[in-house]
C-alpha cells in the first residue's frame, strides 16, 4: 500500500482507485457489521452522577461532535491548524510517524500546544491485522515515543488503519495503556477533491457525540473544514476533543469507542 505521503503529493486516479476499495472493504468490516466488533459508544463513557466538567464543556449537557484528523502531519496542517485557531475549535489528531512526524515535528509540537489531542495512528500505516504481535506492537510504540518526545506527554489513544482491528490487536492496546477509537462520520475524502462535497457528506451524516473523520493530507479537506465548522455551530454543536466527549468517564485502554 503507497505510503500516504506519496499518496498526498500525486493522488493519481489508479491510488484513487485503490483507495475506494481499501476504504469500502475497511468501513464495511470494521463499521458496517463485523459482528465480533464490540464497540463503546460516547454516551455510554459518561457517568450520569459524575459532577465534574473538562473544561469549559460538559457533554452530558452540551450537544458535543469531535473533529478528527488522520494521517498528518502533512504541507496542509499549518493551515488547518490556523483555521482551528481562529475559530476557537480543538480537535483530536491521529498522526503517523514515517515522513509525517518525522518530517513535520514542528505541526506536532503546535497541535499540543494550542490545546489539540495528540495520539497515534501506526508508525508506516500498516494493516495491524495482518501483522503478528512484535510488529503491531513496533506499529504502535514507535509514533507514541516520539509524540511524547516532542510534546510531553504519551497518547492514550490510537487509532488502527482503516479502522481494522482485532482481539490481538486489542490486547495489545490494552497492554500499552491505549484505546482504540474509530468514526462515525467519514467523509471519504480520500476519494474527492471537491470540499463542497466534502462538506455535505460531513454535514449529512453529523449528529450529537459524532465523531467524524477527516484527513489533512488530502487536498480538498481543509479547505472543507471552515464550512464545516460553521454549519454545524450553526447547528447548535460545540467542538471537543475525544477525551472531552467521554469526560467526565475515560477511554478504558483496549477498548473501541465510536
Amino acid at each position: 500500500m503507497p505510503s500516504p505521503t506519496r499518496k498526498m503529493k500525486r493522488p493519481g486516479a489508479a491510488f484513487r482507485a485503490v483507495a475506494s476499495v481499501l476504504a469500502v472493504a475497511a468501513v464495511t468490516s470494521a463499521l458496517g457489521g463485523c459482528t465480533r466488533m464490540e464497540t463503546t459508544a460516547p454516551s455510554a463513557v459518561r457517568s450520569a452522577d459524575a459532577r465534574a466538567r473538562f473544561g469549559t464543556v460538559d457533554c452530558r449537557e452540551a450537544k458535543c461532535i469531535a473533529l478528527t484528523f488522520d494521517a498528518g502531519p502533512s504541507e496542509h496542517s499549518t493551515r488547518l491548524l490556523d483555521i482551528l485557531k481562529r475559530e476557537q475549535v480543538p480537535a483530536t489528531f491521529f498522526l503517523l510517524g514515517e515522513r509525517h512526524i518525522e518530517r513535520y515535528p514542528e505541526l506536532v509540537a503546535r497541535m499540543a500546544e494550542e490545546g489539540h489531542e495528540v495520539a497515534g495512528h501506526t508508525w508506516t500505516h500498516r494493516i495491524l491485522t495482518e501483522l503478528e504481535p512484535e510488529e503491531i506492537r513496533e506499529e504502535l510504540e514507535r509514533p507514541n515515543e516520539e509524540i511524547e518526545r516532542l510534546t510531553g506527554r504519551r497518547p492514550t489513544l490510537m487509532r488502527p488503519p482503516q479502522g481494522r482491528t482485532n482481539d490481538t490487536v486489542h490486547e495489545i492496546c490494552r497492554d500499552l495503556g491505549l484505546a482504540e477509537v474509530l468514526w462515525s462520520v467519514t467523509a471519504k475524502d480520500y476519494r474527492t477533491t471537491d470540499s463542497g462535497l466534502i462538506t455535505r457528506r460531513v454535514l449529512a451524516q453529523s449528529s450529537r457525540d459524532g465523531i467524524i473523520l477527516l484527513h489533512d493530507i488530502y487536498d480538498g479537506t481543509v479547505p472543507a473544514v471552515p464550512g464545516i465548522i460553521d454549519a454545524l455551530k450553526k447547528r447548535g454543536y460545540v467542538f471537543v476533543t475525544v477525551p472531552q466527549l467521554l469526560a467526565p468517564g475515560e477511554a478504558e485502554p483496549g477498548k473501541v469507542y465510536r
